[in-house]
């Protein structure tokens, strides 16, 4: 069979390859991978969580379940990160080599809806909290705030990862500022740590439950990461990128949320901002926040469709999405978040772990320039379904973490069923 290096094809409609890999010329500096994966996790749905894993536990016990979620999710995120550096490839491509072509149509389904959804719940939290500020009343106020605002998050998805890094770069800092400024108020508020570790906690919550949350509200994306790193010059400039946004970036943002909502019973960071009079600021960093998320995640259920469809161009599919993901916000999905993060925490995972596993298996020596594909690897499939099992049993048996079973068992599984199989490049004939 004869190879066809991406070069060497028809040029691409789209300048960020959603299905070649992204050649050398393209790569991007770690800075410019940080500060975009930043703009991702600086989330306040993400504050939302910490808000009310924060009210079940007490300040000590709160900061080593905020670490242990944020580490587990951030070690995660930091391998598959490298892999997708290493190869090039997004993840849905990547689920070609690790689930078959139409294997992979499984995995573009699961985690392009997936980020349809977060998009939905991320223009309802503009909409909601931008009528708060402004006090305007109504439902068809709210909807009409839904339409402009999931349109115009859109816009930077549309023209890939320049337009994404260009509103990163401004968005980043200045969210990170106003942030610790206010959770330096917070803390002025109940007395500084002392007095916040005064604070009884008023739910409770299995430890489990917390730590999946945390995974939960990067499952989907953060297993979509190789969608930005592969523009890293080097695996290990993905790893560190995904670490930095992955671990410290959702470790700050958790911290926010839960400090706000502890020191001024308010769960929600941008009515912490309200409440100190700071209307205008807060409305700008709720803009800045939601926005620099939402195109992350417009671009990932982009790729997933051109995946779909192996089209060259994830602009119709950016589109497409951004319509679905508005009228899920119109049709109240926020209301349903914490169970919605748990899920992903379940369901998630184990297609990362399979990937990684897959990798590990057979190509981690390099990916072939071509290869001829099962149309379905049903072994791995098989160790996903398991591995998802095995999430979900964790969760209801409240045993352990539920995304680092999920994980574990499907690298494990899927280095069991490959074994003694040839890697992939070497069923490749030139």
């Amino acid at each position: 069979m004869s190879t066809v290096r991406p070069e060497d094809a028809p040029a691409a409609v789209d300048p960020d390859y959603p299905i070649d890999p992204v050649p050398q010329h393209a790569r991007r500096s770690l800075f410019s991978l940080a500060i975009v994966l930043l703009g991702f996790t600086f989330f306040t749905p993400t504050m939302l969580a910490g808000a009310q894993i924060g009210a079940a536990f007490d300040v000590t016990s709160l900061i080593w379940v905020l670490l242990l979620g944020s580490a587990v999710l951030g070690v995660y995120v930091a391998v598959i990160g490298g892999i997708g550096a290493r190869t090039g490839l997004t993840t849905v491509m990547m689920c070609r080599y690790a689930l078959g072509r139409r294997g992979a149509k499984l995995a573009s389904l699961l985690l392009g809806g997936t980020q349809v959804g977060w998009y939905g719940v991320t223009v309802a939290t503009l909409a909601g909290l931008t009528a708060s500020a402004l006090e305007w009343e109504g439902r068809a106020t709210e909807i009409a705030l839904m339409i402009v605002g999931g349109a115009l998050m859109g816009v930077t998805a549309y023209y890939g990862y320049k337009g994404m890094y260009a509103l990163s770069v401004v968005s980043v800092p200045l969210m990170l500022v106003l942030a610790g400024w206010v959770t330096w108020r917070s803390l002025d508020e109940v007395g500084g740590w002392g007095g916040l570790a005064d604070i009884e906690p008023a739910t409770t919550m299995p430890l489990a439950t917390a730590v999946t949350i945390v995974v939960g509200t990067f499952a989907s994306g953060g297993t979509q990461a190789p969608n930005w790193t592969r523009f890293a010059r080097t695996p290990l400039s993905g790893f560190w990128a995904c670490l930095v946004a992955f671990l410290i970036g959702e470790l700050l943002m958790l911290g926010f949320g839960a400090i706000g909502a502890l020191s001024f019973g308010e769960g929600d960071f941008v009515l912490v901002l309200y409440q100190l009079g700071l209307v205008g600021w807060g409305l700008v960093f709720l803009i800045a926040n939601l926005w620099t998320t939402n195109d992350n995640t417009a671009y990932n259920f982009g790729v997933a469709g051109a995946e779909i469809a192996n089209s060259r161009s994830k602009k119709p599919f950016v589109i497409g999405g951004v319509i679905l993901g508005t009228l899920l916000a119109i049709t109240g999905i926020y209301e349903n978040l914490i169970q919605y993060l748990v899920w992903l925490g379940i369901l998630i995972p184990p297609l990362g772990g399979v990937v990684i596993g897959d990798f590990l298996a057979r190509w981690r020596r390099g990916m072939p320039e071509a290869v001829a594909l099962p149309d379905v690897e049903w072994r791995n499939l098989a160790v996903y379904v398991v591995a998802a099992l095995a999430a979900w049993w964790s969760s209801e048996a409240n045993w352990f973490i539920p995304p680092v079973v999920g994980v574990v068992v499907a690298v494990a599984g899927v280095l069991a069923v490959q074994r003694g199989r040839r890697p992939v490049e070497e069923s490749v004939s030139a």
